[in-house]
């Protein structure tokens, strides 16, 4: 089997485990997911993700049940470990506690009103304890900085994508050549209407960057059949929150941190829908290496 049927049954395996983390996610039936025997995915797997599965499944949920708790002070812990796939009160807390060092409850309790990310560290002896990292700006430096863009509340349309996982930063650009190539090779890329696009499956603030899933894709169109490892991805139609900048790439995480800030001071919750950002122009091609950006937040 080659490298690119390898690459396209794991990123089936992955928008699985993505879709279904509510329900119970057992290694035989994730396994049949992606057509593998149960002991050779899993051995497959921690090779390609570098995480066994279950230490895959269990970070995504307590990443996710972080944001919530972070984010909504009002939704209650069982609420949390129901939607997440956890059989239990206890077995949640005690995954949470074994990841962060602190109980949901305690992590809650200890939460800064401003935080820019929510990082896992290791003590000397190898415990566990959580950071809430402060904005490398000050927030007034970061509203100063958001004047120089415009935002707006938009209804975006349904978007039909040519896509390539990438699994950390590092890796972001080989999948953007990967479908540019596939873009060039079907007469698609360079168009006058194509716009390239990340879509992020998981959320820096709480996701550490070689570990981020983000998709690197074109806007096509019409929808796309899989080929290879270029998958077909449809961004739902919805209400976004959009912040058209002209910036450099040292400047997205500002943006991106302005943005939600943004988003908060004016009573806007969050949609549980994948961020992206839409290229305008290259930054390759600007003698300054800045381009033009919107950055789409989903909201209710």
């Amino acid at each position: 089997m080659t490298d690119i049927e390898h690459e396209r049954r794991i990123r089936k395996v992955l928008d699985f485990i993505e879709c279904n983390l509510h329900q119970e996610l057992r290694l035989e039936n994730i396994a049949k997911e992606g057509c593998y025997s149960p002991y050779y995915f899993h051995r497959l797997f921690k090779f390609i993700i570098g995480e066994t599965l279950q230490e895959y499944i269990n970070r995504k949920r307590i990443e996710k049940s972080a944001i919530l708790l972070s984010k909504n002070p009002y939704i209650s812990l069982g609420d949390i470990y129901v939607e997440l796939g956890f059989n239990s009160h206890s077995v949640f807390c005690k995954t949470f506690k074994k990841y962060y060092g602190v109980c949901p409850t305690t992590f809650r309790k200890i939460i800064p009103k401003n935080y820019n990310k929510i990082l896992q560290k290791n003590n000397n002896i190898g415990q566990k304890s959580v950071v809430f990292e402060k904005y490398i700006c000050s927030v007034k430096q970061i509203q100063k900085f958001m004047k120089n863009a415009k935002i707006e509340v938009r209804q975006m349309p349904k978007m039909y994508l040519a896509s390539v996982t990438s699994i950390g930063i590092q890796n972001v650009e080989n999948a953007f050549n990967k479908v540019i190539n596939w873009g060039v090779a079907n007469n698609i890329f360079p168009g006058k209407s194509v716009k390239m696009i990340s879509v992020y499956h998981d959320s820096f603030k709480v996701t550490p960057a070689d570990k981020v899933r983000i998709n690197a894709c074109m806007l096509l169109e019409k929808p796309m059949t899989n080929e290879g490892e270029v998958f077909s991805e449809i961004l739902p139609e919805g209400k976004y929150i959009v912040g058209n900048f002209f910036i450099g790439l040292n400047e997205f995480e500002q943006a991106w941190n302005g943005l939600f800030l943004w988003m908060s001071e004016n009573g806007f919750q969050f949609r549980r829908a994948f961020p992206y950002e839409i290229y305008h122009t290259n930054y390759k091609e600007h003698p300054d290496g800045k381009m033009s950006v919107d950055f789409c937040i989903p909201i209710n």
